[in-house]
Order: C-alpha cells, then sequence, then structure tokens
C-alpha cells in the first residue's frame, strides 16, 4: 500500500508496519493508521472524486487502508443519505441541521462500514473464517458482509442482544455464541476463541483498519455538504471506535486540503452508560460501568476504544452529553415525525443529546449541526412500540370507529 505509512501507538507512539494482521501494540494501544498525504494529494482531488460514479464507500479508496487492486466488497456500504431537516431545526432552535440517516446500509446499521472493510483485508490475507464481539450491531453487519463475500462468521453476542439483531445473524448463516454475561464477558470469549482458532479478528477495538472503514461517514458528509463544515457533528458513542473513525476522517480530509477547518464533535451517551463522557466530564481517568441502558448498541461498560475516543473528543473541543432512556425515546419518536427517519434508541442518541444540548442553552441559532443516526429502528421493535404505544385495533364498523377516535382523542382533517 503506497499510500500508507504505518500503524502507530496513541499510547506510546511506537510504529508497526501495515501488514495485514495488524492488531493492536504490545503495550495495548490502539493503533492509527497513519498515511502519506503528500502521495494521496497527487492521486485524489475534489474533481476527480465528483466525477466518480462509484456511490459506496469505497468510492474514497486513495484514503482507505486497501491494495489497489483490491476489489470493492458485494454489497453496497455507504453512500447513505444526508437530509437537510428544516422543520426540526426551527423546532430546536438550531441554524440549520442536517441527518445522515446510516440505518440505510445493507444490515441496516452505520457498521456495515467496519464490516466491509474486515471482509476486504481478510480477502487480502486469503481468510476464511472472520469472527467478531458485538452486542448486535457489528455482528448482523459482519455475518451479512461476510455471507455476501463466501466467508464463515462465528459471532459472540450478550444475551441481551435484541431478537431483531440475533434473526438477522442466523439468517446470514453466522455460527451465533449466545453469552451469558455483560459486553465485556462476551469480547474476552470471542478474543480466546480467535486466538484459539486463528480467525480473521473483525473487532474494531483491536484491528486498527476497521476505524478506517467508519471514517467514510465523515468523508460523505462532507461531500455531501460541499465540503463546507458544519459547526458540530453529533453521533451517538459505545465502544469508542465509531466517534474516533468519524475524527479520523475529519483530520485525513483536513490533511489534504479538501476542508480548511475541522468541527466539533458531540459525543452522546446514554446516562445509565456514559463511562468515556463521565471522563471527559470529570477529567479523570474513565472507570468502567455498568450497562444499564435499553440503547443495547451503546451499552458497552468497558470501552475498548477510550484512548481514541476521548482524544477525538478533546481535540475537536467536543461537547459531551448524556441523556436519559427517556430522552433517547422521546428523540427515536421526535425523528420518525418530523423528518421520517426510523432510529433504534442507540442510532438517535446523537439526535437526543442535539435535543438536550439545545435545551440547555449550549447549542442555538447560530450553529450548524449534523446528526447521525447510527443504525435502523427495525432492529429494536419492541422498544419502539413501547414508546409509542400499540395501534387502534376494532373490527370492520364505522361506528367502532368513530367511538374509537372519540375515545383516543383523534381529530379527523
Amino acid at each position: 500500500m503506497k499510500h500508507v505509512k504505518y500503524g502507530k501507538c496513541v499510547r506510546c507512539g511506537k510504529t508497526y508496519e501495515a501488514v495485514l494482521d495488524l492488531t493492536s501494540c504490545e503495550c495495548g494501544g490502539i493503533l492509527d493508521i497513519v498515511y502519506d498525504y503528500d502521495y494521496i494529494r497527487t492521486r485524489l482531488t475534489r474533481e476527480k472524486l465528483a466525477g466518480r460514479t462509484e456511490q459506496s464507500m469505497w468510492r474514497y479508496r486513495e484514503l482507505l487502508p486497501i491494495e489497489e487492486t483490491t476489489e470493492p466488497t458485494p454489497l453496497r456500504v455507504g453512500w447513505s443519505p444526508l437530509y437537510e431537516e428544516p422543520r426540526l431545526a426551527e423546532a430546536l432552535g438550531l441554524k440549520r441541521l442536517w441527518v445522515k440517516d446510516d440505518g440505510q446500509n445493507p444490515t441496516a446499521s452505520l457498521k456495515d462500514r467496519a464490516s466491509a472493510m474486515a471482509v476486504a483485508k481478510a480477502r487480502e490475507a486469503g481468510a476464511r473464517v472472520i469472527a467478531c464481539s458485538s452486542t448486535g450491531n457489528a455482528a448482523s453487519s459482519l455475518a451479512g458482509n461476510a455471507a455476501a463475500a463466501g466467508l464463515k462468521t462465528y459471532i459472540f453476542v450478550p444475551s441481551r442482544a435484541p431478537k431483531g439483531k440475533v434473526a438477522q445473524l442466523m439468517t446470514f448463516g453466522a455460527t451465533v455464541v449466545s453469552v451469558q454475561g455483560s459486553y465485556e464477558d462476551t469480547f474476552e470469549l470471542s478474543k480466546q476463541a480467535i486466538e484459539k482458532w486463528g480467525w480473521y479478528n473483525r473487532n474494531a477495538a483491536i484491528n486498527p483498519y476497521l476505524s478506517e472503514g467508519k471514517k467514510t461517514v465523515a468523508l460523505e458528509i462532507m461531500e455531501q455538504l460541499n465540503w463546507e463544515v458544519p459547526d458540530y457533528i453529533a453521533i451517538s458513542v459505545g465502544d469508542g471506535c465509531t466517534i474516533a473513525g468519524l475524527w479520523k476522517g475529519l483530520k485525513d480530509l483536513h490533511a489534504i486540503g479538501f476542508i480548511d477547518h475541522l468541527p466539533r464533535l458531540i459525543s452522546a451517551q446514554a446516562e445509565g452508560c456514559c463511562p468515556l463522557n463521565r471522563s471527559i466530564e470529570t477529567g479523570e481517568p474513565w472507570r468502567p460501568m455498568e450497562e444499564n441502558t435499553l440503547a443495547d448498541s451503546i451499552a458497552v461498560g468497558v470501552p475498548r476504544n477510550a484512548d481514541k475516543a476521548l482524544m477525538a473528543i478533546r481535540e475537536s473541543n467536543g461537547l459531551a452529553v448524556n441523556v436519559s432512556d427517556q430522552e433517547i425515546m422521546a428523540a427515536q419518536k421526535l425523528l420518525g415525525r418530523t423528518c421520517g427517519v426510523f432510529g433504534e434508541p442507540a442510532g438517535v442518541t446523537g439526535a437526543a443529546g442535539v435535543k438536550k444540548l439545545c435545551e440547555q442553552g449550549k447549542l442555538g441559532k447560530d450553529d450548524t449541526v449534523v446528526s447521525v443516526v447510527t443504525g435502523n429502528g427495525l432492529k429494536d421493535v419492541a422498544n419502539a412500540i413501547a414508546a409509542c404505544g400499540e395501534p387502534i385495533t376494532i373490527p370492520g364498523d364505522m361506528d367502532r370507529l368513530l367511538a374509537a377516535f372519540a375515545e383516543k382523542g383523534v381529530t379527523v382533517d
């Protein structure tokens, strides 16, 4: 890879050759992929990018750690829509607001970006099996992307993973292990199994190439905004891998001159599981927390990518905001009713954070914000029904319909 220099530990600074089986540093730190930006500037321009017909994450291949000969993965991953939402912006008191709906990826979450990268790198390595641990979305995205490429998967999920996500895994033909314990227990078991059988490792906190897949959400946002930088980009945070990838993508664009400054990040976590935001707020090292939130995809009490995530928030002079489960579900309904976007609880936590910051006066009428929805609501319909209620159920009779409307206070326009 002529455009990749090496992997560099974010903790001790040690560098490693960018080999196919690159993992974490011997000190325990996570590696960052370092590019030759001078070389990339000779190969990629805004004009060249604008002329491409490839509408997926692979349109940015000069900024990705893959060989020139590496083929795109079979499923269309990336290039999800970015909607400007003036009515919601007005309701919240913002100058402008956009919603990036990454729930429209093939397996309905942003995690498809990392999984597509895992499949591409596994193919380069000649691997036939990929494995990971996940609270749900990374698992289903890996299983789907690997199935399309003809690769076998072993997936480890905590027993609390929603049935919709487990159903995806089983449908995609994965061997699924439901671990009776926390995400930490699940991660450790997957790590031991991967080491024992030599499977290709899709765990984003160990494999540094995967954040490079996730960063494509930032590349898309900026291209879709015609390289006009918003004041803030909000995203939900669990393990820390996604916000770290988002920030890496923005810094890459700045390094090659595609954008002239960087936005501030908004790190949104659930109140019941917010070890990273708590560290930002207190200035103390992060400490483990219980996983006490219905937003299962970000219920990570021991974040595996804490170093990169905290660095991203601090470098961007970002905001940390914690939201209750009630605020998360309120944001789900708000996005649905004003934007027509259906996000799962973890997927809309960023939007819940934006709403709360507006109510606190920390965001206002002069601010422009992008809120990333990281997963589709169909992954967790039980919580959506609990928040929104059941439909009106009656026999096929007009009198009963009128009575039900009156009982429910329904007014017909």
